[in-house]
């Protein structure tokens, strides 16, 4: 039996790496690749279909094409990708609601794989120490990123209950972080001097991208149904990745971190929503043992290695003298000791 494999969001760079990975399986017959532009990047022996998943026209594509599986990665982290926060929603929300309705109607899809989140377990004091795939949230999301993946996966949900049929993988990552993956965290350590929150020193866990990637491509060419966490092994603490990172920290206390991370997202640099800010401020531990034992695989990269490649591969922005980070860090200490200002904003992010 052929296999014809959609995936979603391939003019991004994880989309378009995982386009050329499927392609170049001798397994898969066909993969075909959409977006609402062609991709900026290589995709291999991939096909490229424009279509927008917002639209019920995606439908079309799955039945023309006789595709039986669609990885769903067309996803946006941040509202810069997007070009504004309500672009964002309605590309994760509405467009993963559209396309989840295709599958549902096309008798052809066999299965589905989701690139999720593990924001879905959201951030807060009375957090365990490990998320398994089963542990209800605390502190559930409210905004952003964090909150269209809530969305999307109860809309998952729904669609299991449906097509009971359909082999069906929600993959909840650890931050994704490697050269060219544009992420919250790497937008974070792309700052000038980064906020922290006073009093606390949050455990940061990473998928490094080579890793993460291979996780899904094992999705789609075996039966993996389920929920599983996805990470490297080991934390990497906030204060040890900025100082790996060559960045000034400013301490913060915490209820001045939403007009700081206020700034920063007027600026187009990183998002700041309200649970990004206690992500920074908690962290979250998942359990990858499901993933272990059911994939049978272990990430080739801890969180502290992946993150020293991210450091190794990536020439991270805003790179100052040491002058000019102590004048930053002045500014914003002087910021946040007055009544705030246009200008307080553009003297933290060196505008």
């Amino acid at each position: 039996m052929s296999r014809v494999i959609v995936v979603t969001g391939v003019s991004r760079h994880l989309g378009s790496r995982m386009a050329r990975i499927l392609s170049r399986d001798a397994s898969i017959d066909r993969v075909i690749g959409v977006d609402i532009v062609p991709p900026r990047a290589d995709i291999g022996g991939a096909e490229f279909f424009r279509a927008d998943i917002r639209n019920p026209v995606i439908s079309k594509v799955l039945t023309s094409t006789g595709a039986d599986t669609v990885v769903h990665m067309g996803v946006i982290s941040t509202p810069v990708q997007a070009g504004g926060r309500s672009t964002m929603k309605e590309i994760n929300v509405i467009g993963s609601m559209q396309l989840l309705a295709a599958c549902q109607r096309v008798e052809s899809i066999t299965k589905l794989v989701v690139k999720s989140s593990s924001t879905v377990y959201g951030s807060g004091p009375k957090d365990p120490a490990l998320f398994a795939e089963d542990t209800e949230p605390r502190h559930p999301p409210t905004s952003g990123w964090a909150k269209d993946s809530v969305d999307v996966e109860g809309y998952v949900r729904a669609f299991a209950r449906r097509r009971p049929d359909v082999c069906l993988t929600t993959l909840r990552f650890a931050n994704f972080i490697g050269p060219k993956a544009n992420t919250t965290m790497a937008e974070y350590f792309a700052l000038p001097v980064v906020p922290t929150v006073l009093g606390h020193d949050a455990r940061l866990q990473f998928i490094y991208e080579d890793d993460g990637l291979e996780v899904i491509r094992l999705a789609t060419v075996a039966d993996h149904p389920g929920v599983f966490n996805v990470a490297g092994d080991d934390f990497l603490m906030l204060s040890q990745a900025t100082r790996q990172a060559g960045k000034a920290s400013i301490p913060v206390f915490e209820p001045l971190m939403g007009t700081v991370g206020g700034w920063v997202k007027r600026a187009g640099l990183a998002d700041f929503t309200t649970d990004q800010i206690r992500y920074l401020t908690y962290g979250r531990g998942l359990d990858t043992t499901r993933l272990k034992e059911q994939f049978g695989f272990i990430p080739r990269y801890t969180t502290p290695q992946a993150f020293a490649e991210f450091l190794r591969m990536r020439e991270l922005p805003y790179s100052l003298p040491k002058e000019r980070l102590e004048s930053l860090e002045r500014n914003i200490a002087h910021a946040l000791g007055s009544t705030t200002k246009l200008e307080d904003a553009q003297q933290l992010t060196g505008g």
